[in-house]
């Protein structure tokens, strides 16, 4: 197994572990380390595509998938330094 098949391995296991403990009740969906987790998994996963398996429609779908878990932490840190 390649490095960035590993990369992109652990962004899918980070993401649903993710989604399970958000569906579980153990994890809030909008909390940072929920948002963190699929940022980050997001992040690998494009990895490997970009670097050694491009595909279109799984770079637009991780590619989306970071923007929104990004959007929802810079969401918390606004609120944060509001109040």
């Amino acid at each position: 197994m390649s490095w960035t098949d590993a990369a992109g391995l652990a962004g899918v296991l980070m993401i649903l572990v993710a989604y399970a403990g958000a569906a579980l009740g153990r994890l809030d969906p909008k909390g940072v380390w929920s948002l963190l987790a699929n940022l980050i998994g997001a992040c690998a996963i494009l990895l490997s595509l970009l670097i050694a398996n491009f595909n279109l429609s799984s770079t637009v779908m991780e590619g989306s998938w970071a923007l929104v878990a990004l959007a929802g932490l810079i969401r918390l840190a606004v609120l944060k330094r509001r109040g």
